[in-house]
């Protein structure tokens, strides 16, 4: 009953945030000046840029064509990256509740601990690499202040750090000397990562 109602809730935020998404979206269908934003994170750029990899070698040129299904391909990306967000939450949360309990001395759950840490890294990293590598938009928007966006992305450094610290520290969580700063690294990466998700509903 308990995990009935906590899917129903999961699915209709994910129903919520995907549709303030494809709203957000929508609003890039302006007519552009020109077909890339003045403003593009490297990563971005590597593969969409003007001389990205895609550009200079002919895969995708550089057309108004393109840019079209370029904006589709990226909506579809954000989407599956948002998905995959809550999922990875879920399973965070679920790691959480191991490692504490491995923690209290249950030695018998290191097992399970590390099978949920792999599908987090898996969930984690692939929803990273969905928003970071999506085509850019049409628009580059500069907005003043503190916005829903920019305390998202300013959460993302945190907890992407924290998330690299968690995994390189996980093979000497057994040393006490590694222990307490491998949770907290854990802690962090989760408060920072829920955080983040919480910010995209306002």
């Amino acid at each position: 009953m308990i995990y009935s109602i906590f899917f129903a809730l999961v699915n209709q935020a994910i129903a919520q945030d995907v549709d303030s998404l494809l709203l957000s979206l929508d609003s890039e269908a302006e007519a552009p000046t020109q077909l890339l934003p003045e403003r593009i994170m490297l990563t971005q750029r590597i593969f969409w840029g003007e001389k990205g990899l895609l550009r200079t070698t002919g895969i995708v040129p550089l057309t108004e064509s393109n840019r079209i299904k370029e904006l589709k391909i990226r909506r579809t990306m954000l989407v599956a990256h948002q998905v995959l967000g809550y999922a990875t939450l879920a399973g965070m949360i679920a790691q959480g509740v191991v490692g504490q309990r491995l923690y209290s001395g249950e030695g018998q759950l290191k097992g399970l601990h590390e099978s949920l840490a792999g599908a987090v890294n898996v969930g984690y990293f692939t929803g990273a690499a969905l928003s970071l590598f999506s085509p850019p938009p049409l628009i580059s928007r500069q907005v003043k202040g503190l916005n829903s966006i920019k305390a998202h992305k300013i959460l993302a450094s945190v907890h992407m750090t924290a998330m690299i610290a968690t995994n390189l520290l996980a093979g000497k969580a057994e040393d006490p000397r590694y222990a307490k700063i491998h949770r907290a690294a854990a802690f962090t990466a989760f408060g920072a990562f829920a955080g983040a998700t919480i910010v995209m509903k306002f």
